[in-house]
């Protein structure tokens, strides 16, 4: 792994992991479905049209809008709109440790559905990831954390690891960023009629506002998808996903930078071991197919 690889993949993690900070930021003064709608739209319009000058077609395969609308539903819907809500309630932190257990979640369900076959250090990554998540829920429900929120959380992180192991291997054919595009859309139809239904358009108009939404319309929103679909394309998807590991690191410290969140002890020690399980389960993929 080359330098510029490294430093792709940090740039990616961190970018990952901040979005969880900023969408706090969001949600304190809007209602949560009605601005993640509102960013899906216009990153979508974004990509689209940046996509549609480059050359790129909207005219896709029937496999590339199967991956358009799942991902849309799965991800953007389902994953992130969970998620905007649960923050109403539980810490960013929390979520972006949460959030972060997705490709241990993927392991374990490939494991179960699809009789992947697991080498031991990868059992043990699992168990371990899994003992460390236990660890933070026990002692942040033990603290009054809203039981409500976090099972929230787990669903969108389910959510998003269903539809990558139904997506495995779907390309985007040259047309990444009109792929990203058209998923953001999506994932604006799907919550639109949701955020009608269920908010009051009520927005306090602050700078924290309009600062956290430009942030995450374009940094996570948009770079942080396009920086990982050329990482995967320089190191593989294997070496790429070791980077996870990093997740639940920068989604702490960005949240007790930007948002004053406290940490515990076994917090730290949570993910901590959170980390090095994620770590574990991707160095048994690299050694070997299974």
């Amino acid at each position: 792994m080359d330098l510029r690889a490294i430093l792709m993949g940090l740039a990616f993690s961190f970018m990952w992991s901040s979005a969880f900070a900023s969408a706090r930021m969001i949600v304190m003064d809007a209602p949560p479905l009605t601005a993640l709608a509102v960013r899906f739209a216009l990153s979508g319009a974004i990509a689209v049209g940046i996509a549609a000058a480059l050359g790129q077609s909207a005219r896709l395969t029937r496999a590339q809008w199967r991956n358009v609308v799942i991902f849309g539903i799965c991800q953007n819907a389902l994953y992130l709109g969970l998620n905007f809500v649960a923050m109403v309630r539980v810490e960013a932190g929390l979520a972006s440790i949460i959030a972060s257990m997705m490709p241990l979640m993927v392991a374990a369900l490939g494991w179960a559905v699809f009789d992947t076959r697991v080498r031991p250090l990868g059992v043990a990554g699992l168990a371990a990831g899994f003992a460390g998540a236990a660890i933070i829920m026990g002692t942040r429900l033990e603290g009054g954390v809203d039981p409500a929120g976090v099972a929230m959380c787990l669903a969108g992180m389910t959510a998003l690891a269903v539809a990558t192991l139904a997506l495995r291997g779907a390309a985007s054919g040259g047309n990444l960023l009109m792929v990203v595009g058209l998923q953001m859309w999506v994932g604006a139809l799907v919550l639109a009629p949701a955020a009608w239904l269920t908010e009051v358009p009520a927005v306090t108009w602050t700078p924290r506002l309009f600062a956290a939404f430009a942030y995450t319309t374009l940094v996570p929103g948009l770079l942080a998808t396009l920086l990982w679909f050329h990482l995967v394309g320089r190191i593989g998807a294997v070496k790429a996903a070791t980077f996870h590991f990093l997740n639940p690191f920068f989604g702490v410290a960005v949240a007790a930078l930007l948002l004053g969140e406290r940490l515990q002890v076994w917090d730290i020690a949570g993910v901590a071991i959170i980390a090095a399980g994620i770590l574990a389960v991707q160095r048994s993929r690299a050694a070997g197919p299974g």
